[in-house]
């Protein structure tokens, strides 16, 4: 199923200790659109959709251990609040308790985090997914289903080595190319619950 381009309008609930919480909402006119084979989503979403053609319509869930994992109390850490100081000053601006950050490690790894605690020396900061620890539950409609042109694949290829495109689909791009933020995280960029830009 390399190289298919997909347009996919979907509800996504995800599902943990019974609880199911609806987390991002795409339709026909703002769909959620990727190419397949280039990692961009989470494998099992797409072989779930894999022998689906345009018009037909999906309810599957993908348990925790196929989608973000399960949520790791160590990943929940504290930073020196000097290391977000802007011109000697902490950026409030940027840096609040909810907001999601980028961060990168000493090996040159990017990702997100999720500031919990602001206290007068530290930053605690979540680094799990926002969704670990879930099933998440996909309802929707394929509304487009064919092979990527040529440009469409140079254009994810340049989306890629930009920092990611991703979202709760598990990565991929809205009709307009802009970054949609779904579920207010995501890993690689800017925002989309899979992994970037949306």
């Amino acid at each position: 199923m390399a190289n298919k381009y997909y347009a996919v309008s979907y509800k996504l609930f995800s599902i943990k200790d019974g609880e199911r919480v609806m987390q991002e909402e795409t339709d026909a006119n703002d769909p959620f659109v990727f190419i397949s084979g280039f990692g961009t989503t989470i494998p099992s979403f797409e072989k779930q959709i894999e022998n689906l053609a345009k018009g037909d319509s999906f309810d599957f869930t993908i348990p925790q251990t196929e989608a973000y994992g399960e949520y790791v109390a160590e990943r929940v850490i504290e930073l020196d609040k000097q290391i977000f100081h802007i011109n000697g000053k902490f950026d409030e601006s940027q840096i609040y308790v909810g907001a999601i950050i980028p961060l990168q490690n000493e090996d040159g790894n990017r990702f997100m985090g999720n500031v919990l605690e602001i206290t007068d020396s530290k930053v605690k900061v979540d680094l799990n997914h926002p969704l670990a620890g879930c099933d998440l539950q996909f309802q929707g409609t394929i509304t487009e289903c064919r092979d990527a042109t040529d440009e469409e694949i140079v254009q994810m290829i340049n989306r890629l080595s930009g920092g990611g495109c991703g979202g709760c689909g598990g990565g991929g791009c809205h009709s307009n190319g802009e970054c949609s933020g779904g579920c207010n995280s995501g890993e690689g960029g800017c925002g989309g619950c899979g992994g970037g830009c949306h």
